[in-house]
């Protein structure tokens, strides 16, 4: 899986999919949590705690939401494949993506999503290798589809143990396979995949195995389902047995430590780095996040700046849910929080200013590419201002730690 944090997959595959996290002590920042003779909590500290694991509940409700109106949409296609049928189909998984990745902030320090049993590897893990599922170019014959003698049985069980086996490219389950099983390899320069919906007809269709085919992308959008119902779950306040609600009762420093590292990671880290800089130094159209809807901008990389916004400014989709850390910092030290959300700001107008498709923005010679590198160093900031936030704060963090 590329990710600046190495995650270990989820290994469950029961229709109950349940996070032993979720009723665990939250983990502490990567550095020890508090600075030695840092003051006790605030109320103020206590109450960006309780806000921000509010805000996080809140963004699973909402990605659980988008991803039951995919499924229901992609039951519908397998019951009556048809191009109108594919094409609702693909629109509610767009429509779906950007709940699910304005919750990327709160990956990177250990919680419910990425702890070694989290479901993260299993939910949004990438560059996929096309052919671990299904036929590609030249191969008609290859993936788990087309394998019957060697992948009998297409379950949950059988596609969460194959996720990652033997490589960080073979994956099997996640937003991307059904990406994937939706568009298509994209071997189109200036558009997403073209997959026709007759690969899942079964008298007269096209490629082979059809059954198969719809089995798989019918169950593993149901396991991305009751994955994101079990990260709900895992936040639920009100609970006292949750990870959010044992994250509020516990230690504000050590909480802030690891919200902060979410934050200054995702924005400064993963996206900056492995998410653009990547493609960028490489050129290569395979770094691209959402590469077979061509979704990438501008919808995956702006999002993960909106993810980030709505830590530091509590809201989601416009709405206020809690104080953020904005609150927090401006009380600390005014000039800093101004600096955090003209950072975001800049952060958020350089992602937006990249034209689609990004693969084609991060070529030579493509009016892009100069828009991607502006983006690439924006975003980059995020992760140094969160770190003198962190400073001000009286918590460590280290951005690089995995």
């Amino acid at each position: 899986m590329r990710s600046f944090a190495r995650l270990v997959p989820l290994l469950a595959g029961c229709a109950a999919v349940v996070f032993a996290c979720s009723s665990t002590t939250p983990a502490g920042d990567a550095d020890g949590g508090t600075d030695a003779g840092a003051t006790p909590p605030t109320a103020l500290e206590q109450e960006a705690v309780k806000g921000y694991a509010t805000l996080v509940h809140e963004s699973y409700v909402a990605s659980v939401a988008g991803a039951k109106t995919m499924k229901t949409a992609i039951d519908a296609f397998v019951a009556a494949p048809s191009q109108a049928t594919l094409d609702a189909a693909k629109k509610a998984w767009i429509e779906a993506r950007p709940a699910y990745i304005q919750t990327e902030a709160f990956r990177f320090y250990g919680g419910p999503i990425d702890a070694d049993d989290g479901p993260e590897g299993a939910l949004n893990a990438w560059p996929l290798d096309e052919g671990y599922i299904d036929y590609v170019k030249g191969n008609e014959n290859a993936g788990i589809i087309n394998d019957s003698a060697k992948y009998p049985d297409i379950t949950k069980t059988a596609l969460v143990e194959l996720n990652e086996k033997d490589g960080e490219k073979n994956i099997s389950t996640g937003w991307h396979a059904i990406e994937f099983l939706l568009w298509g390899q994209d071997e189109n320069a200036n558009g997403p995949g073209n997959r026709p919906f007759t690969d899942y007809v079964e008298t007269g269709g096209t490629a082979k195995n059809q059954a198969r085919r719809k089995a798989y992308l019918k169950v593993c959008t149901e396991l991305l389902v009751e994955q994101l119902e079990g990260l709900e779950k895992a936040w639920k306040l009100d609970d006292a047995t949750s990870y959010g609600a044992k994250l509020v009762a516990g230690d504000a420093k050590t909480a802030l430590g690891n919200i902060l590292k979410g934050i200054g990671a995702l924005g400064g880290v993963e996206l900056s780095r492995e998410r653009m800089n990547n493609a960028y130094e490489t050129k290569d159209p395979e770094e691209e996040h959402s590469c077979f809807s061509d979704t990438t901008v501008p919808i995956d990389h702006l999002n993960d700046v909106v993810s980030v916004e709505n830590v530091y400014t509590g809201t989601l989709n416009g709405k206020s849910i809690s104080p953020g850390l904005s609150k927090l910092v401006a009380a600390k030290d005014a000039a800093l929080d101004t600096k955090m959300k003209a950072t975001l700001k800049k952060s958020h107008d350089a992602v937006a200013a990249i034209p689609a498709p990004f693969d084609t923005a991060i070529l030579d010679g493509s009016p892009g590419r100069e828009k991607v590198k502006a983006a690439i160093d924006a975003t980059k900031e995020i992760g140094t201002v969160t770190v003198e936030i962190s400073t001000a704060l009286g918590v460590k963090i280290n951005l690089e730690d995995e």
